[in-house]
């Protein structure tokens, strides 16, 4: 394989390791980056959150700002965290055999710091945002919370010792993508954190899990051979495969308790149609690409489920 010099030169011939020039990617490469498939993890909490407030504090008290401002946070945490992912993976040639989308880090058309740079900039916008909610609520330990997300998104897979490396990667999409995300939206709006929350936090946060699993499920061998020990590699493909489904499909056991109370929360139960045929495609799955539908589809489930469980808290 041959490279371009910087003069523009043919270089020799044998490099290793050789890259396609930094700083050349598209706007497409960008939004690609930001892994858009995963957003819906930031919105399902969001939604169910502040259903989960607006049944606490009525319909007449829940502040559209509020609900908008969680969202932003969320959002850019969300991007903030696949962009700090791109760079620390990319610096470390973890994606070097990845068999997902391309990284603009891992494929070299953008540089290093120019990534780091995009991720730092979603992760001050979610702080202001978060400043902004603090602010109007007059709750400053949020601040607290706040900052101690950040630097959980940064560690996932940043620093020396990054817990995404140790098979953490599933508690920290749980804690902070599924109770932090729908506490936190419901008591903005409330002043406090209701049942509703807690147990549709457990949900949401259990599908993150399973979008995540499918992810390194189809990236296990790849992590392996990088030293990159995720839950999937320890536990190995055929646990993983079990876990995959029950962290997707166990969140559907709370909507009958929701239901006792929620009327409307059995309509949360169509997220299923999403929800089953990525459990199917992951346990029959024989070739690691067939895990990117089963990826998108549980997406789809935690924005179907999200939505289901937060109308039925509102309405």
């Amino acid at each position: 394989m041959s490279t371009p010099k910087r003069s523009g030169h043919p270089a020799r011939r044998g490099a290793s390791s050789a890259r396609p020039a930094p700083q050349k990617a598209t706007a497409r490469d960008w939004v690609s980056g930001a892994r858009l498939r995963t957003l819906p993890l930031a919105v399902a909490p969001v939604l169910v959150g502040t259903g989960a407030g607006v049944a606490t504090a009525g319909a007449s008290g829940w502040s559209p700002v509020l609900a908008l401002l969680c969202l932003v946070v969320a959002l850019c945490l969300q991007i903030g965290v696949n962009y700090s992912n791109d760079y620390s993976d990319g610096i470390r040639g973890t994606d070097e055999h990845r068999v997902g989308p391309a990284r603009l880090t891992g494929s070299g058309v953008a540089s290093p710091k120019r990534v780091l740079a995009v991720a730092l900039a979603f992760f001050a916008l979610a702080a202001v945002a978060g400043l902004v909610i603090t602010v109007i609520t007059q709750a400053w330990w949020l601040i607290a919370v706040g900052a101690v997300a950040i630097v959980a998104a940064w560690f996932y897979t940043g620093g020396k010792r990054p817990y995404g490396y140790f098979g953490l990667g599933e508690l920290f999409v749980f804690v902070f993508f599924g109770l932090v995300a729908t506490c936190g939206s419901a008591f903005v709006q409330s002043g406090t954190i209701g049942d509703e929350a807690w147990m549709s936090g457990i949900g949401v946060g259990l599908i993150a899990c399973a979008v995540l699993m499918a992810n390194n499920l189809r990236d296990v061998e790849q992590d392996r051979i990088a030293g990159k020990r995720t839950l999937a590699v320890l536990v190995g493909p055929t646990a993983g495969r079990v876990l995959f489904c029950i962290f997707l499909l166990l969140p559907f056991v709370l909507v009958p308790i929701v239901a006792l109370i929620y009327p409307l929360a059995p309509f949360t139960a169509f997220a299923l149609l999403a929800a089953l045929p990525a459990c199917i495609i992951v346990v029959t799955a024989r070739q690691p690409r067939e895990l990117i539908l089963a990826l998108q589809l549980a997406s789809i489930t935690a924005l179907l489920y999200g939505a289901g469980l937060g109308a039925a808290f509102a309405f």
